[in-house]
């Protein structure tokens, strides 16, 4: 099997965020990531997970949480290990999640290269999706970079980030990164998408684990230090007590702002897969099947004089009537 062959191969999932802007669905309780948001009959977790254990060893496939996620993840992940799930005692953005899983994966495997990936993506193509994944792990292990696949955009889209690449003579399956831009606004969108050489930044990141720990030497070092003083107590009995104290010395930045803008060594792979982070409910709308006049239900709905309306019944004995 594939797999087999991947044993260098990691795969962490961050899965830690409350989902506010899916309130009142998504609660700090149970945020979105563990809803069945698009009615597929899995949570956006599950269809996650799924994606990767055939990729690569499942032990290998982690997910970062926040402590009181523990027993959901567990819940809807039947058969994964303790080992499996790495627990934040509080949110610190991607920056700390991405150095926490970084210095466990060493301490386990110190030829590894990782995928970072967030729980909450709709990838269409999978099959393309794990292709340009494993040619990015296989670029990683040959050279000290940093790999993202960007999102070639259909529209001039204002609530993406964006990544401007290199264009080169010969063509290659992936580019240097010239610069990281934050979401523009619509008149700078529409001329990053007829510029065509802007991807939209899907948040995924791929690396050797060497190359990102020199990455936080280098550009976010406070975190370094901090994940260096207990990088012998990960994989211990110790391990939920040193990253309690860890995480308390730790600034709330993300990965993209402490490394990515910085390093000179990243580079992008323009994706041949469709993706959604499904970060609104107006990206969740579009995702779904539409009826003729434009309503999009998961559940027992009956619309009378209604149009336009997305409408998500968890109870499955509820029934919603829409009128007007």
């Amino acid at each position: 099997m594939e797999n087999d062959m991947r044993v260098h191969d990691y795969v962490i999932i961050m899965a830690g965020g409350i989902g506010s802007r899916f309130w009142p669905m998504s609660r700090t309780t149970l945020p979105k990531q563990f809803h069945d948001i698009l009615g597929m009959g899995k949570t956006m977790i599950q269809m996650t997970y799924q994606r990767f254990v055939d990729f690569v060893p499942q032990e290998n496939v982690l997910i970062v949480t926040h402590e009181r996620y523990a027993d959901l993840v567990k819940e809807q992940l039947p058969g994964i290990r303790d080992t499996e799930i790495l627990l934040e005692p509080v949110g610190r953005n991607t920056g700390p999640c991405v150095a926490y899983a970084a210095f466990k994966i060493r301490q386990r495997d110190p030829e590894a290269c990782i995928l970072v990936v967030g729980s909450d993506y709709l990838i269409h193509n999978a099959a393309n999706f794990l292709k340009d994944a494993a040619l990015g792990l296989e670029q990683v292990r040959q050279q000290s970079i940093i790999m993202t696949l960007g999102i070639r955009p259909t529209r001039p889209d204002t609530g993406y980030g964006y990544i401007q690449y290199i264009e080169q003579e010969r063509p290659e399956s992936h580019f240097k990164v010239k610069m990281f831009t934050e979401k523009p606004d619509l008149e700078m969108a529409k001329t990053f998408l007829s510029s065509g050489d802007f991807l939209w930044n899907s948040g995924m990141f791929i690396f050797s684990v060497n190359t990102i720990i020199d990455g936080f030497a280098a550009h976010m070092p406070d975190m370094y230090e901090i994940f260096s003083a207990i990088a012998s107590e990960l994989d211990t009995l110790e391990e939920q007590q040193a990253v309690r104290g860890a995480y308390e010395k730790c600034r709330n930045e993300s990965i993209d702002l402490g490394i990515m803008e910085k390093a000179d060594n990243v580079y992008v792979i323009p994706s041949s897969f469709d993706w959604s982070d499904v970060g609104t409910w107006g990206s969740v709308y579009e995702q779904m099947d539409q009826d003729y006049v434009g309503n999009a239900v998961v559940g027992d709905v009956m619309a009378f004089d209604a149009a336009n309306n997305l409408v998500q019944i968890s109870d499955p004995k509820k029934l919603v009537v829409l009128h007007g």
